[in-house]
């Protein structure tokens, strides 16, 4: 024999059994994947990413050398873009521009030259050309120091700003550095600069230029 309900306690059962449902159907909102590209924000904690600092260059008067790596951007063209490596002929290759002389020009006097070879399938374009990394002009730096090895010369470089970067090791003799040029042998006294003395010795370096601390 089925037990009757009364219509208070029906109700009742059945605004249970529809909250229960609810309850189990109902998911939590996903939360909103985070936006791509430069503009996604960082995890806590998450370092950010190192981003490669361009070469110091100026693009008015450096003037580019084989092995260079530039950044071609031409406005708006994409496929046109990218980074090139000047070869041993002193020449680029480029989309639609072709071979272009680069060796002995600056990144500016580059851009327009690029821009006159795309001309003729582009309309008034845009291009900036920019120093990505020296290859072409570095001095040398080996003996008693904390960083040896071949340096970028991008910007006029003194021997002093150079071994200030390098560092002196501990027993470096400083009165008897040396500047190795071609077949010249250039004597630098640190002692001497640091006291003001004998300023003369605090050349220029040149690209090529070793120098080696005893």
């Amino acid at each position: 024999m089925i037990p009757i309900i009364s219509c208070h306690k029906r109700r009742a059962v059945l605004a249970a059994l529809l909250c229960s449902c609810a309850a189990a159907a109902w998911q939590p909102p996903a939360a909103p994947a985070p936006p791509a590209g430069p503009e996604a924000p960082r995890q806590q904690g998450q370092a950010p990413a190192p981003v490669q600092a361009p070469a110091p260059v100026d693009p008015k008067t450096y003037k580019i050398g084989v092995e260079d790596v530039l950044n071609i951007r031409v406005w708006r063209e994409a496929e046109l873009s990218g980074n090139v490596v000047v070869r041993p002929d002193g020449r680029i290759t480029l989309p639609l521009a072709g071979e272009v002389e680069a060796v002995g020009l600056t990144p500016e006097a580059l851009g327009v030259k690029i821009a006159e070879a795309l001309s003729k399938f582009l309309t008034k374009p845009e291009v900036i050309v920019s120093v990505a990394e020296v290859r072409s002009k570095r001095y040398y730096v080996s003996g008693n120091v904390l960083r040896s090895g071949p340096v970028p010369l991008v910007t006029p470089t003194t021997v002093l700003q150079a071994l200030s970067s390098a560092g002196l090791g501990q027993w470096a003799k400083r009165n008897k550095i040396i500047i190795m040029r071609g077949a010249q042998r250039i004597k630098f006294n640190y002692n001497e600069v640091m006291k003001g003395k004998k300023l003369e010795q605090n050349i220029f370096l040149q690209d090529g230029d070793h120098i080696f601390v005893p």
